[in-house]
């Protein structure tokens, strides 16, 4: 068994040197997300909305998930930050995001009803035909933010502590970030836009390629494709 998930289960148990190590060794990851988030909040606050995050991450990682610890943190981690800002008024969960949500709520309640079990994400995403931090993400979305001075107990615990007092391979990580940027800014594209940057940056096809798909020609292609570009640009700064 891998050192992260020794730690987790401890952690899970109540060991709290065993959260605080992994937060630790998370703080890294915690504060790329945050610099995602430039300019609309104090990084402070939101790394501490983001630590949050990652408490929940240990308190419901389940080992059935057949996910990285990493891979379901990520998408949780950016959920609490943007439920956090979302109430501030700062920005609003995305549409797509919210039927992903419902449809994944569902299917989970089908599942329930007709096998008497509760579906991994693993196999929610399969059916849903979408990525595991995808359908993380969404389901963490449609949650209500949690206070840093919320009271959490666990069995081991009998007054329980506040979420303020609980705070204490990156190039991966990075790479998935830059995955679930690249499809919200993707999710703002009209179908004709997000064709094109389909065509040219997932198809690997030549402007020439795409006017001719599109009815267009090759000049309208270029000019298009920069002003995409530059919104998307400006989207994911």
């Amino acid at each position: 068994m891998e050192p992260i998930y020794q730690l987790l289960e401890k952690a899970q148990k109540g060991d709290v040197s065993a959260k605080e190590q992994i937060l630790q060794e998370n703080s890294g990851l915690i504060w790329s997300i945050v610099k995602r988030f430039y300019g609309r909040g104090e990084q402070e606050d939101l790394y501490q909305i983001g630590a949050i995050g990652l408490l929940k991450c240990i308190e419901k990682f389940d080992f059935t998930y057949d996910v990285k610890f990493s891979t379901y943190a990520v998408p949780m981690i950016m959920g609490e930050i943007r439920r956090f800002l979302r109430d501030d008024g700062t920005i609003k969960v995305s549409r797509s995001l919210k039927e992903l949500s419902c449809r994944a709520k569902k299917l989970q309640e089908r599942i329930g009803k007709e096998e008497n079990r509760e579906p991994t994400i693993k196999e929610l995403a399969e059916k849903l035909q979408v990525e595991r931090e995808e359908l993380i993400m969404a389901l963490e979305s449609a949650k209500e933010v949690e206070s840093l001075y919320t009271v959490h107990r666990t069995a081991q615990e009998a007054e329980g502590t506040q979420l303020l007092d609980r705070l204490g391979d990156f190039s991966e990580n990075e790479k998935m970030l830059e995955r679930l940027w690249l499809k919200e800014a993707l999710e703002q594209l009209s179908p004709k836009e997000k064709k094109i940057i389909i065509m040219r940056y997932f198809l690997d096809q030549t402007q020439t390629d795409v006017a001719k798909h599109l009815g267009i020609s090759q000049v309208q292609v270029s000019r298009t494709e920069k002003k995409i570009l530059c919104r998307m640009k400006n989207a994911l700064q």
